[in-house]
């Protein structure tokens, strides 16, 4: 008999954790961080409903943090497997989950020393000990090529069109004959995007465990195009900054591509722009090594020492050559991680941009529950960061269609035409989102879904 269990990305878009057991063999797919609201981060320092110990292996669809960001902390609490992934996730992980144990020790390092914790001394989930730990158990696989992950478990790898590296994965679990087919969707890509392949057909599968991030909402017809070069007009008028809170993997090279485009077109000033983030740097360089994902010679890259993607784009690598960029008028772009405003260096810019009327905020990726992002979004008058409350003077605004997710319509396009699953499980969505997908999907396609809770267990 095989189970699944749902011990994250169910009722919530973040956390991404989802044990499959077979025949006595237990494998997790997915091992991300809860982001979002303080009820929904607290998760990430509870027991994980399994012992970590007890998994035989990792099967990992990409390296954002919400699917790949809790792995130290399962390594630090006993897992000793291997961690299956694509080459690319494997050189993208190496300094994002590093970077993600900086930003956790820095953080609880700054909370001491302005004394705003509730918890003394407080402590990071995981330090960058852990994240070497976790990134020595990676292992990488290519595209399209069954492996053995354990005892009657095997897994093959493909294109999801989400990121760099991203993957749709597919399990086979020969406890029976025919074996179970299961079909984990990651995170969907969206078609004709830039830097990266459209999503692989999903084909059929027993079982399919799909994202629903946009899952009751469409991104919009028209492009983001219009709406940045007004903002970059804005800000010249006003000689003001346009701060763009940007993941640092995907969304950085995308919005750099795009403002390089309208300059360069005349369709928008030329202005300096500053890429606060040397995780962003790296991703680049990772980019350029995987020739492979389409679009890439879209990007101008340069030689070390000279400016990234052509001319007026400028790299932050050093504390030091961040903190020059206070001193620093505009008009200019910034663009620093992390997207939602979690943590790291975009808050610093965010203290002292927001309380000028002459600066922008510019969102350009998905705001979960809870999160500062979706806070400015909803209209804040102030927003708390480092134990202060920053009154919110700047324009805050958003670039729709520039998500990396499929969107309601993408999703039913991408699953269209494959046989409907036994079972459909709808997860990585806030709860309206993902009882929208879930009923489109029954009403459209005919599959039997199912929105599991959190910590939900099934027997497949």
């Amino acid at each position: 008999m095989a189970s699944l269990c749902f011990h994250g990305a169910a009722g919530t878009v973040t956390g991404s954790r989802f044990l499959l057991e077979v025949a006595g063999a237990r494998v997790l797919v997915d091992c991300g961080l809860f982001q979002g609201a303080k009820e929904i981060r607290a998760r990430n320092w509870e027991e994980p409903g399994f012992a970590p110990s007890s998994v035989d292996a990792v099967l990992l669809t990409h390296a954002h943090i919400d699917h790949s960001g809790w792995l130290p902390r399962l390594v630090r609490l006993g897992f000793r497997g291997p961690i299956w992934c694509t080459p690319a996730t494997v050189e993208l992980a190496r300094f994002m989950l590093p970077d993600s144990a900086h930003i956790q020790e820095e953080d609880a390092e700054y909370a001491n020393k302005k004394g705003f914790s509730r918890h003394a001394p407080a402590l990071p989930l995981y330090t960058v000990r852990d994240a070497e730990a976790a990134l020595a158990r990676l292992k990488a696989v290519p595209y399209d090529r069954w492996f053995d992950v354990a005892p009657k478990v095997r897994a093959r790898l493909r294109r999801a069109g989400h990121i760099l590296g991203s993957a749709l994965v597919d399990v086979e679990a020969a406890d029976r004959s025919p074996p179970l087919r299961l079909l984990f969707s990651g995170d969907v890509g969206r078609y004709d995007a830039p830097l990266v392949p459209d999503p692989t057909p999903p084909g059929s599968c027993d079982v399919l465990v799909v994202e629903s991030t946009y899952g009751d909402r469409l991104h919009p017809a028209e492009g983001p195009r219009r709406k940045l070069a007004d903002l970059l007009a804005a800000a010249q008028a006003r000689r003001g900054t346009l701060l763009i809170p940007a993941f640092a993997v995907g969304r950085a090279q995308q919005m750099i591509y795009l403002l390089r485009q309208l300059m360069e077109g005349g369709e928008a000033p030329e202005m300096a722009i500053h890429l606060d983030s040397p995780m962003a740097s790296d991703a680049t360089e990772v980019y350029r090594r995987f020739p492979e994902e389409r679009g890439l010679e879209e990007i101008a890259l340069e030689k070390p020492g000279r400016p990234i993607f052509g001319r007026g784009v400028y790299i932050h690598s050093s504390r030091e050559e961040s903190m020059r960029l206070n001193s620093l008028d505009g008009p200019r772009v910034i663009l620093s991680s992390s997207g939602m405003l979690a943590g790291g260096r975009v808050l610093h810019h965010l203290r002292r941009l927001l309380p000028e009327p002459r600066n922008f905020v510019v969102l350009a990726g998905y705001q979960a529950e809870g999160t500062r992002g979706r806070r400015l979004l909803n209209g804040a008058k102030t927003l708390r960061m480092h134990g202060q409350d920053i009154p919110v003077a700047a324009t805050v605004t958003e670039i729709p269609g520039l998500s990396g997710h499929a969107d309601a319509d993408e999703l039913l396009r991408w699953l269209a035409g494959a046989p409907p699953p036994r079972h459909t499980f709808v997860v990585h969505g806030e709860p309206a989102a993902a009882q929208a997908l879930a009923g489109r999907l029954a009403s459209e396609l005919r599959f039997s879904c199912v929105v599991p809770a959190h910590q939900q267990c099934f027997e497949l």
